[in-house]
């Protein structure tokens, strides 16, 4: 079972950038699609990108396009969400996600992914 942790939250102000890690130290996720989920208080966790095992393919949630980018690298078991031109509305708990197969499904909501991580908090100020 594959255990997300992520890392690399903290506060930024807007416009500002700062780089998310998601690491899975118990075993490997070479042949796991990933993605990148967030919640902000009173409100519906919501995708935020994904990525398939091989970095092959992408997909963002229209509110990042352009400016959050995800990718990965198997080597060192790791998955990276780079986000830049911070906005307020930025601001939530972001999770990490692993799907168990190789592929994410864009007709769930969740992208079908199954393991979730603890979340770290974003913070962007005006």
């Amino acid at each position: 079972q594959v255990q997300p942790v992520e890392s690399g939250g903290g506060l930024v102000q807007a416009g500002g950038s700062l780089r998310l890690s998601c690491a899975a130290s118990g075993r490997t996720i070479s042949d796991n699609a990933m993605g990148w989920f967030r919640q902000a208080p009173g409100k519906e966790r919501e995708f935020v990108a994904a990525i398939t095992w091989n970095g092959g393919s992408t997909h963002y949630a229209d509110s990042v396009k352009g400016r959050f980018t995800i990718s990965r690298d198997n080597g060192k078991n790791t998955v990276f969400l780079q986000m830049n031109s911070l906005k307020p509305e930025d601001t939530a708990v972001y999770y990490c996600a692993a799907n168990r197969n190789r592929y994410y499904s864009t007709g769930n909501l969740y992208y079908g992914m199954d393991y979730w991580g603890k979340g770290t908090l974003v913070t962007v100020s005006s």
